[in-house]
């Protein structure tokens, strides 16, 4: 049996769906069973990875776990694990983990590094996941794109190149069920660079509306996001922006070479979130 973590979000949701169609045994950890059960697993056990005396009965007859980590849980968890005989682990990280790097440029890379040296240090099989930006960071934008035709943040020509998050979840599930992904660190990222400003272009285009950026300077964004998003994220984002712009973003062929297709691209991921961001194509989904 595999246990996915965090299956209630993006990514844990596909790989969910994907290995309960590939008539895989899953058994779903979550905080909120009522939400999780919707997803069609086998089995659903309430707990959290910050809840170390609820992993041993989570863990209890799993052979293979989708790890998507939590600040601080790495060294309960893998104890858990270990003692429970799991034989797998796929965990989802950043490629903001600097390998070689005595200490992390920020939090959200540290923390990520921490939990994976916990895992390659389990003994149990391993394989990293390191995503990229993901195209998932475009939700936010929905409020304003239900408001309007105009989408205001900073760094209009910051770039990235958007993972889809049925891509990271078709990796996470070949790692989980096929040999030959042990002790491997895969980055993942989507197939184009491309800029905010053509991200909110290409939303326009899924939901036939002309969406337009509009920069904000980024001490009128900063203050505004300030209101709800932690000092370090913010801090990191702009960093990370800033540096961006006028800088194609990497982009890495893993997943074609894995699976012999292209990664989604942006548009499509677009297409395939469009009732998130077009108020009429959401009241039509609900009516």
């Amino acid at each position: 049996m595999i246990l996915v973590t965090g299956a209630t979000g993006n990514v844990g949701g596909h790989v969910v769906r994907l290995l309960t169609d590939a008539g895989a045994s899953v058994r779903v950890l979550a905080r909120d069973p009522r939400k999780a059960a919707a997803l069609g697993a086998a089995e659903v056990v309430h707990g959290d990875l910050g809840q170390p005396e609820l992993l041993p009965a989570a863990l209890d007859g799993i052979s293979a776990v989708f790890l998507f980590a939590v600040p601080g849980s790495g060294p309960a968890f893998v104890a858990a694990a270990r003692a429970a005989g799991v034989a797998r682990i796929v965990m989802l990280s950043s490629d903001a983990v600097d390998e070689g790097a005595a200490e992390q440029a920020n939090p959200i890379a540290q923390y990520h590094a921490d939990i994976e040296a916990e895992v390659r240090g389990s003994g149990i099989a391993w394989t990293l996941l390191r995503s990229g930006h993901m195209a998932t960071n475009a939700l936010p934008w929905g409020a304003q794109t239900k408001a309007g035709d105009v989408v205001r943040g900073p760094y209009a020509g910051a770039t990235s190149a958007p993972v889809h998050e049925a891509d990271l979840a078709e990796i996470a599930v070949l790692a989980l069920t096929g040999e030959g992904h042990e002790g491997r660190t895969y980055g993942l990222t989507g197939p184009e660079s491309v800029t905010a400003a053509e991200q909110v272009a290409l939303i326009g285009a899924a939901i036939g509306r002309p969406l337009r950026y509009e920069e904000l300077p980024p001490e009128v964004a900063r203050e505004q996001m300030s209101r709800f998003i932690p000092p370090f994220i913010i801090d990191t984002l702009f960093a990370g922006w800033a540096a961006s712009v006028g800088v194609p973003a990497v982009v890495e062929p893993t997943f074609e070479k894995l699976t012999g297709r292209p990664a989604r691209t942006f548009a499509q991921w677009a297409a395939d979130r469009a009732a998130d961001f077009d108020g009429a194509a959401g009241a039509a989904d609900g009516a």
